[in-house]
């Protein structure tokens, strides 16, 4: 159940929104032109802390597991997929309005939040039993009872403090576009609004040409694109987004077994990429989606409070069962050990990447504060870091910009190096605090003499005096994904 937020809360998320803007995580999307809702673009150290998440992701799925492979689907994919998939009938979020501040909201969230505020109070029994209520609301499609949930209630906008609603709407939540050469001809087709369906178009051809035996699974990472009608929370809630999924394919009457199996092992991974346990919880579906028979989300607890980070499903076999029914190809695989045809069912993991990058940013942004001096840094993993290590002149003269030079030359091609000789160095490492650099290292004139640097570390400020020669071992097994594999 989501968290109410507090005045608090929102400053601490206003803070990390500024300092990833200031120190080069991520921009408004468009920001010369006044930006563009609910989109936003990845900076330098941004796009190098995503893509090291995503690789860890992907290692993990392909390199970890010896049952996993992957693919790359296309964007655009043949308009009967989502309606086979169900998305062109049924991909709708309920939406109120409220009429005197004229904005536009989730009707279910709005409930949601209600009952956690009354969860916070105490009232536990009542806030159970309006998300219970809400929850058969929604099975049973009733918008006119959710509209009258919400308004006896007391709901009220937060911005005009009014319960002045309108009706509760359905609005599809997929982009279209035409493809076609010719206005007249063109054909309508849809932005994917999820990855995985491009993997279970292709589940034959990956079972047969990588010569994969049940159980097996397809892990994907892509853009996917949602018309979000209220986008909030900075990177949260996108209409462009990345996810990285993974199908996993097993024989009908196990895939309870698997889900439970696949649920501690995400779990796992969570908190061995150092994401303290207080702040993550398992969550349980309610109301399961028409494809599932389980369903639970991983949630962590951002400033504005719980919200998932990825879901773990047991699709059952609607998927590759309504692509047979809808292509007319059979999606059956052969079991030698049964000697047996069918269907298999599907447990799937899907984590939004930006989510991921979200939920490290907040996690890593630390501030501390003492008698003597306050300090702000990014306590990053430093497998993940953006900048593995930022090489440090003292001076910018006798000859130590050469061989800091030196240093990073034998280290560039095998991590990401920052070379800097501009300020103080004081100054200078607190530059690679804020933007969590896991290790500063000075050359001072003792390197010429004896090559020898300081390493100071980021979490500590702690200094040693290390040969340059022992720099990529100690380097390689600090930001190894090994570290994050061993406590899987």
């Amino acid at each position: 159940m989501a968290k109410t937020e507090t005045p608090g809360e929102n400053a601490q998320l206003k803070d990390i929104i500024s300092h990833a803007k200031e120190y080069g995580f991520v921009y408004p999307s468009s920001e010369i032109y006044d930006g563009l809702q609910a989109v936003y673009d990845y900076g330098a150290y941004g796009v190098e802390l995503k893509n090291n998440l995503k690789r860890l992701w992907w290692e993990t799925m392909t390199r970890v597991s010896d049952n996993i492979v992957g693919i790359d689907a296309a964007i655009f994919m043949h308009p009967t997929t989502w309606k086979a998939s169900g998305h062109v009938d049924s991909f709708n979020d309920p939406m109120i309005d409220n009429k005197d501040s004229k904005k536009r909201y989730r009707a279910d969230v709005l409930v949601e939040e209600h009952a956690a505020k009354l969860e916070n109070e105490g009232q536990v029994e009542k806030a159970n039993s309006l998300t219970a209520a809400l929850a058969r609301l929604l099975e049973a499609e009733d918008l006119a009872g959710v509209r009258d949930l919400i308004t006896n209630e007391g709901i009220k906008c937060p911005i005009s403090g009014t319960s002045n609603w309108t009706d509760v709407r359905q609005f599809n939540l997929m982009f279209s576009t035409q493809v076609g050469s010719v206005a007249e001809d063109a054909s309508t087709i849809y932005l994917r609004p999820e990855t995985a369906q491009g993997i279970f178009v292709n589940f034959l051809n990956v079972q047969k040409t990588a010569r994969m035996k049940v159980p097996f699974g397809i892990a994907q990472i892509g853009k996917a694109f949602r018309n979000e009608i209220v986008a909030r929370q900075f990177i949260f809630r996108m209409r462009e987004f990345e996810q990285m999924e993974m199908q996993f394919f097993v024989r009908p009457g196990t895939e309870l077994d698997w889900y439970q199996k696949w649920a501690d092992t995400r779990m796992r991974w969570h908190l061995a990429l150092g994401t303290p346990a207080a702040k993550l919880r398992k969550h349980d579906h309610e109301k399961l989606a028409h494809y599932a028979n389980a369903a639970m989300d991983i949630e962590f607890e951002f400033p504005f409070g719980f919200k998932e980070v990825e879901g773990i499903h047991s699709r059952t076999d609607f998927d590759l069962k309504s692509h047979q029914e809808y292509s007319k190809k059979k999606q059956q695989y052969f079991d030698p050990e049964i000697n047996q045809n069918y269907i298999p069912y599907v447990i799937e993991t899907s984590i939004g990447a930006d989510r991921l990058f979200l939920l490290t940013l907040c996690n890593a942004y630390t501030e501390e504060k003492t008698e003597e001096k306050s300090r702000t840094y990014l306590k990053f993993h430093p497998a993940v870091a953006p900048v593995k290590a930022a090489i440090l002149p003292i001076v910018k003269k006798d000859g130590l910009p050469e061989k800091a030079q030196e240093i990073v030359d034998a280290l560039k091609y095998d991590f990401n190096i920052i070379y800097e000789d501009s300020g103080s160095i004081g100054k200078r490492y607190t530059r690679q605090d804020l933007i969590g650099t896991p290790f500063c290292i000075a050359v001072d004139h003792q390197t010429l003499e004896d090559n020898t640097v300081t390493i100071r570390h980021r979490d500590t400020t702690e200094q040693e005096r290390v040969a340059i020669s022992e720099l990529h071992g100690r380097i390689a097994e600090a930001t190894s994904f090994r570290r994050i594999f061993e406590k899987i």
